[in-house]
Formats: structure tokens, C-alpha cells, sequence
């Protein structure tokens, strides 16, 4: 049996664990890291381009990041925080741009890609322009536009608008600063860079099957290759396996863990590449999510590069399936039952009979009934130019609050051991797009001690040296270092 024995090992080889890496050989080059992988290949769940969102999530366009409160007032604070959390992944890009350890400017990873939110309806409309004048005013998302001119947005959105009765009521709001995030391509790159560091290794189609914590404090994992075992032992191990890290993080026995369950949410897209509709077509359009639809399911229109091809995508389409991840098991859901989570997964299983219903009838469209969804946003779209394609499974987290019922959450959530030895990574969206912020504050909680002596302090803030995330932001810090970040990218404002 083989024995290793390493300074961190990152279970996952996604957008988290390749990001988890990244700044650990950035803050102390030469740790010994492993990342281990159940699949032959890096990124193939959740930061795959077809399993995720892709949107460079800078809450620009998602109208589920600026809720109304009790008394019809935006709440901005969400939008505030995925915004400063995303200008940090630009951040940490753009310096790993500039030490050649990612592709520069036209690079595979990121493309410049305007972002819309579009709405129809007297009421929707009104609440899309106080959306708009609000956000408008703030130096995050200065350069807003808003209109309900259907000569506007025929030019924004010559697609959408071809064929629309001329007296419909709808508007949009433009922001020129967005991108698609192709996260499969970037977690190459990431990993690429990262195999040529000492002390990296890779293990693919590697799956743990057990870990424990050793009388020393260190923990022991037991992981199969092709029916031979392996044993690790590490003083650190992280979990962003995706819908695969809350089996593994119940497997570890940590007190944090108990109470937390997982509600999975699978996707479907509709895809075009017929090449004059998605030459016409250029950038990302988001609408408002069903009643009853879990915000992953909020509908947009995408312009998408997928293994280096651009491509229109419509959805997604939310369904059901059991498993934790799209090449997982259909045992994953039941198998996770324990009893500290048994009645909290039952009480918001009955709370949301709104989400089941609406994930059944998802379920139970058609071709042509999907089609009519396109159609929304897309009049005259004809079903030879679409196919269906399976998106990537989600897992929701269902957590109990002292003194609060269990509800199902939403975002991502970093569960971590008391001494910091282990820590995990729950939920999804908006993820991938906030990898940086959240690793980056993962590393502060798990590893304080370095950051006390000042040596991982100094580093990480070459590496992220303007904090968009502190309130109020200075306009013109965040314009300097915008500036700075869209150059070494090739960002413009379109």
C-alpha cells in the first residue's frame, strides 16, 4: 500500500480546490499539496462550462441579488458584496496574468460579454428602473443603462427583439463591464501552472473513501486507484469535491457538520450553435425565476464559450435527480440521511412543496414546451437550431440556526473544524465566480497563525491590493484599480 504524507490535500480538482492551491503556492511556495480527483480529468463537475453558469458574477444582470425588502425598498447589500467578491477573482487573475502563470488578453478562460436584465409588464418594468437608478449611482455599477424604448433594445438585443409586437411592455437595463467565465478552461490553466510548482501533485481517478482524524491531530485519508489503496495523512485537507464534499464532510465526523443536509437540483440547457443566430446574438440576458423556482433556475440567454467555440445557451431547466453530482450516484441523497439531519431535511421538505412542484412539472415538459420558454426571450426560434443538453447537479444546503427552524440556503457555505484542520465547502451559486474571496477568507479562518507573523498577510496583499469588498468604496480607488485589472485582461467597456 502506498503511503503519502502532505502539507495540505484538496480533495476536488474544481475552480475551488485549483483556487485553494493557487494561493497556498503563492503565500508559502514549496508546500507539499496534493489534489486528489475521482474523475480521469480537473474540472468535470461543477466548473465544466456546460455544468456552470459561466457568467463572471458580478451581480450586474441577476435580479435575485437585489430583493425588494418589507417595505418596497432594494437591498443591495448581496449585489454589494458577489460585486467586490468577483473584482477580487479579476484581481488575482490579472497578477497571475502577469507572472505568465495564465493566458493573457484573449486567453480561453474570459471574454468580454455585455450583461442584461429583461422584464415585461407595467409593474416589473417600474421595478427594473428603481433597480436601475439605485445600482446606477454607486461606483460598482456605474454606466447602468436603463430603457423601455423597443428602438434601444432592438440595438442591445436584435434577437430578442425580432418579431416582438411593437406595443409590448418590457425593458432592460445594459451594463458593458461583464464577462463569461468559461471556469473549465481557467481550472486547467490553474492546474497546468500549479504541476509545475515543487511539491504539487495531481492524483486523477483517485476517490477517498474514508478519513479520520489521527491521535496526533493529523488526519488520515484512505483513497482507492483502480481497486489499490492509497493512504495520506496531512495536517490540513479542504473538501470542494461540489455536491461530493457533504458525504465526504459527514465521513470526517466534525461537530460543526452536524444538522447540515443537501437538497440536489439538477439543470437542463437548450443550445444553439447555428452560427448566423449566435453571431446576432452578443451577451448575457437574465429574466426573473418562476414562482416557486430555485434561483439557479433564474432564465437567461447566453452568449457562451464552451471548449474554445462560442454558442448560444437558454435555461437552465431545473429537474430532480438524487445524486450529488452529475457522475454520481442515485444512493448519494438517502445515503446522506443521519439522524441530526433527519428532521431538517423532512421539515423543508414539507415547507417547500412549491419547489417540488415546480421541480415535477419541469420534469414534465417537452421539447415544445421548453421551445415556448425560448420563445419568451426569443420569438422566432425554431427547434431545429436547439438541443437539449444535461447541465450540472447542484446541492442546496439545508441548515438548522440555534433556535431556528432548518431552511434551505442559499450560496455557498464554508464549513470548518475548530482548529482550522479541515474545512469544507457547501452549496453553489454564485461559487465559482467568488472562488478568490472565499479561499482567500478560508485561509484566514484555517491557517490565522500565519497571518499573525505578517508573511502571508504581505503576500496575499501583493496579490489582492485593493479590498473591493470594504463599504463604502472609493470611486476613485475602485476606477484605478479597474483600469489596472481590464488592461492586464483585455477588458473594455462595450
Amino acid at each position: 500500500m502506498e503511503r503519502i504524507q502532505a502539507d495540505a490535500v484538496l480533495v476536488g480538482a474544481g475552480i475551488m480546490g485549483a483556487t485553494l492551491a493557487t494561493l497556498l503556492q503563492q503565500l508559502e511556495p514549496g508546500l507539499t499539496v496534493l489534489i486528489v480527483e475521482r474523475l480521469g480529468r480537473v474540472a468535470g463537475e461543477s466548473s465544466a462550462a456546460l455544468n456552470n453558469a459561466g457568467t463572471g458574477h458580478g451581480a450586474n444582470c441577476e435580479l435575485n441579488y437585489t430583493p425588494m425588502d418589507g417595505r418596497g425598498r432594494l437591498d443591495l447589500r448581496k449585489a454589494l458584496a458577489i460585486n467586490g467578491a468577483y473584482e477580487q477573482s479579476l484581481q488575482f487573475w490579472a497578477a497571475l496574468v502577469e507572472q505568465g502563470a495564465l493566458p493573457g488578453p484573449g486567453g480561453a478562460f474570459l471574454h468580454q460579454a455585455p450583461h442584461y436584465s429583461l422584464v415585461w409588464g407595467e409593474e416589473d418594468v417600474a421595478a427594473l428602473a428603481q433597480r436601475q437608478q439605485a445600482m446606477a449611482a454607486l461606483p460598482q455599477f456605474a454606466g447602468m443603462a436603463f430603457s423601455r424604448d423597443h428602438d434601444a433594445l432592438r440595438d442591445w438585443l436584435p434577437l430578442v427583439m425580432e418579431g416582438r409586437p411593437a406595443g409590448e411592455v418590457m425593458a432592460a437595463t445594459r451594463y458593458g463591464r461583464g464577462t463569461d467565465v468559461d471556469f473549465g478552461a481557467l481550472t486547467e490553466s490553474l492546474v497546468n501552472w500549479l504541476q509545475r510548482q515543487p511539491g504539487v501533485e495531481l492524483r486523477l481517478n483517485h476517490v477517498v473513501r474514508r478519513l479520520g482524524r489521527r491521535s496526533d491531530g493529523r488526519w488520515r485519508l484512505d483513497v482507492d486507484h483502480d481497486g489499490r489503496r492509497m493512504q495520506v495523512d496531512s495536517p490540513f485537507v479542504f473538501l470542494g469535491a461540489g455536491g461530493g464534499a457533504l458525504p465526504l464532510l459527514q465521513r470526517a465526523g466534525l461537530p460543526e457538520a452536524r444538522g447540515y443536509g443537501g437538497f440536489p437540483v439538477s439543470g437542463q440547457w437548450l443550445i444553439c450553435k447555428t452560427a448566423p443566430l449566435v453571431g446576432r446574438h452578443w451577451g448575457k440576458v437574465y429574466g426573473k425565476a418562476p414562482v416557486g423556482a430555485p434561483p439557479m433556475s433564474m432564465p437567461h440567454l447566453d452568449s457562451r464559450w464552451i471548449n474554445g467555440r462560442r454558442g448560444l445557451l437558454f435555461g437552465p431547466y431545473a429537474g430532480f435527480s438524487s445524486k450529488f453530482l452529475k457522475n454520481g450516484s442515485l444512493w448519494d441523497l438517502p445515503a446522506s440521511v443521519r439522524s441530526h439531519n433527519l428532521l431538517s431535511m423532512v421539515g423543508v421538505g414539507l415547507r417547500e412543496r412549491h419547489l417540488v412542484g415546480y421541480l415535477l412539472q419541469q420534469l414534465r415538459q417537452d421539447h415544445g414546451q421548453r421551445l415556448a420558454s425560448l420563445r419568451r426571450f426569443f420569438p422566432q426560434a425554431q427547434p431545429e437550431d436547439w438541443r437539449l443538453a444535461v447541465a450540472g447537479q447542484r446541492v442546496q444546503i439545508i441548515k438548522r440556526e440555534p433556535g431556528h427552524r432548518a431552511q434551505l440556503k442559499l450560496g455557498t457555505e464554508v464549513v470548518a473544524a475548530a482548529d482550522g484542520s479541515l474545512a469544507a465547502l457547501l452549496g453553489a451559486s454564485p461559487g465559482a465566480s467568488t472562488a478568490v474571496t472565499i479561499m482567500a477568507d478560508l485561509l484566514r479562518r484555517c491557517f490565522p497563525q500565519r497571518f499573525q507573523g505578517g508573511h502571508w498577510s504581505q503576500r496575499l496583499a501583493r496579490l489582492l491590493p485593493y479590498d473591493p469588498t470594504a463599504a463604502p468604496a472609493s470611486t476613485a480607488d475602485l476606477a484605478r484599480w479597474r483600469q489596472r485589472c481590464d488592461a492586464i485582461l483585455g477588458l473594455t467597456e462595450a
